[in-house]
């Protein structure tokens, strides 16, 4: 068992705590000035607490609060040598982090999906195993240049938003067609998670997986030629564009002079 605390338990950080618990491998411990996001997670951390000193005695420590409380956390935050600090803080350069802790410092851009154990991640700098072992725990991770982690964070960090954009579409075509809301919302997120899973495992490029689906005057192949035929695919680049754009001004901010 390996100890882990998580400093913030907000949305993303909440969702590793749980995801932890799930896999029942880590001994978790979270730690928020907020009682109410502490609440939230109670049953799911070992220990619960708003002492940041409580941090000194677990191997790895997880910052996962928002980047306009990095500097303020940090300042109050004492770690050794011996230790790991993973930081998913978005736009907020390792060495940014490093030079303000003892601690080995790994930035990661993680994702909600980690509350159920399928959480993509993207990892910079000195990865483990030990931390190979955490990420593992709850999903699917990347090691990766730092140079590509604005990319990272466009990609699988935003990216949870695009495809619930995409399945809520999905759903409405399905409800204006006739399906009861609840019926099309589980028709379309089956099929995005079937799908996903499927390019997961299947030997087969998209393209080849797209083409298998698609029989020769069929139905699929006539929504298909609509979609190869519009502006769809460059939109959401320019979306997954923007939010990466947006990850290299945050990280504009934390540049030491």
């Amino acid at each position: 068992m390996g100890d882990v605390s998580v400093i913030g338990v907000g949305n993303m950080g909440g969702a590793f705590v749980t995801g932890l618990a799930r896999a029942g491998q880590h001994t978790v411990t979270a730690v928020d000035a907020d009682p109410d996001a502490l609440a939230a997670v109670e049953s799911a951390a070992d220990e619960t607490t708003t002492d940041l000193a409580a941090t000194q005695d677990t191997d790895v420590v997880v910052l996962a609060v928002k980047p306009s409380v990095v500097d303020a956390v940090l300042a109050d935050l004492d770690l050794g040598a011996e230790q790991t600090l993973l930081t998913f803080a978005a736009g907020v350069a390792r060495e940014y982090v490093a030079a303000r802790t003892d601690a080995t410092v790994v930035r990661v851009m993680p994702n909600l999906a980690a509350e159920t154990g399928h959480m993509a991640a993207a990892a910079a700098g000195p990865v483990t195993d030990e931390v190979r072992t955490l990420l593992g725990a709850v999903g699917e991770f990347v090691e990766v240049e730092e140079s590509l982690m604005d990319t990272a964070t466009a990609v699988n960090g935003s990216g949870p938003a695009f495809v619930f954009y995409l399945i809520q579409s999905m759903k409405q075509a399905g409800v204006d067609g006739g399906l009861d809301p609840e019926e099309a919302e589980l028709l379309a997120a089956q099929t995005f998670r079937g799908a996903a899973e499927t390019v997961l495992r299947d030997d087969r490029s998209v393209d080849e997986l797209i083409d298998a689906v698609c029989s020769p005057n069929g139905t699929t192949i006539e929504g298909m030629e609509l979609l190869w035929d519009s502006n769809v695919k460059s939109e959401f680049a320019a979306a997954v564009d923007a939010a990466g754009r947006r990850s290299r001004e945050l990280a504009e901010g934390f540049e030491d002079e």
